[in-house]
């Protein structure tokens, strides 16, 4: 699985079968920040494409060196998003060799919410999830494994970051602005959500509310996966207190907050918390899973159905949706 995101390029060699868990077996990382390669007119520069054709082109040969049966590899906001990327998928192909799809966000909620159905299982009732990446904020909700709701909104934390959070560390008056007017953007978008059903449970997955919920007191990473961890709204809001006084430096000093992560988790929990308080959550249960495992399962799933889910996956989408998501 190779997943080209807005701030890293990342590799996971999965074990996978149909009925099966996803076991990961190795991870590769690499950051390569594309949203911030991308120039006025939106495109991504000639560095930047540069660099996303060399580091595609070596996670395809470690793939190949592990025995990797298949490479699935795909890109969401930042390669969606540019105004070239129709010319950068292009270079991938040629010079790298590997055809990397592009999500649309809609599709990209809804495979986040397939995987965190399977994590919580049917006994889950009605889920409402919530997933914030580099250039994006996922919302869905539903009963089944196609939600009734899928969302994708323009409120990542890395967009968001350099938008409205330039100084380090940012000012008061800048953070009480971004609530204010992340308020305003989530009110249409949560009333959608909410006409769906008042939530079983409310979930939270993605790197960035592990991080703000290990912040907070959660267990750490090497505790394992099945370990419960919750988010609350009032932690969030103390936590939020306590990060926008320090700088990047220092926040990347923290446990929990990797390097990389370090500049946006501000505006990332800026992005929780009021899309929590849109939805009126007090407490979000933390899954581990999220858009690459729910590529997976799907992926697993087409196999068995007889569909090919690369290639198409928004027809795929379609195809899942048309069966009424029930697979």
């Amino acid at each position: 699985m190779l997943d080209v995101g807005s701030n890293t390029v990342h590799l996971l060699v999965v074990d996978a079968h149909r009925g099966g868990h996803p076991t990961p077996m190795s991870s590769t990382k690499a950051t390569l920040r594309l949203a911030e390669a991308t120039d006025s007119s939106g495109k991504i520069t000639r560095r930047g494409a540069d660099k996303l054709v060399s580091t595609v082109g070596e996670f395809a040969t470690i793939a190949a060196s592990s025995g990797c049966a298949e490479l699935v590899a795909f890109a969401t906001s930042a390669v969606r998003d540019a105004s070239n990327s129709e010319e950068v998928l292009a270079r991938v192909r040629s010079e790298a060799g590997v055809e990397l799809q592009v999500l649309a966000g809609e599709d990209e909620s809804r495979l986040t919410f397939l995987a965190v159905r399977r994590w919580f299982g049917w006994s889950a009732g009605r889920i409402n999830n919530l997933d914030i990446g580099g250039g994006s904020l996922e919302m869905s909700s539903g009963v089944d494994e196609e939600p009734d709701v899928a969302l994708s909104l323009p409120l990542g934390a890395g967009r968001l970051t350099r938008e409205w959070l330039t100084e380090d560390p940012p000012g008061r008056r800048r953070v009480a602005m971004l609530r204010d007017w992340l308020d305003t953007e989530l009110a249409g978008a949560a009333a959608a959500v909410m006409e769906a059903g008042p939530p079983d449970l409310a979930v939270a997955s993605s790197k960035t509310f592990r991080s703000l919920a290990r912040l907070t007191g959660a267990a750490p990473s090497a505790a394992g996966p099945r370990v419960r961890r919750t988010l609350t709204a009032t932690g969030l809001r103390q936590l939020i207190s306590f990060i926008s006084r320090m700088t990047t430096a220092d926040r990347a000093e923290l446990e929990g907050v990797s390097a990389e992560r370090a500049p946006q988790i501000v505006a990332g929990a800026l992005v929780a918390e009021a899309s929590m308080r849109a939805l009126s959550i007090e407490t979000v249960e933390i899954c581990p899973w999220a858009l690459r495992e729910g590529l997976i399962l799907r992926r697993l799933d087409s196999e068995a159905d007889g569909v090919t889910l690369f290639g198409s996956p928004a027809a795929e989408m379609a195809a899942a949706r048309s069966k009424g998501g029930h697979r």
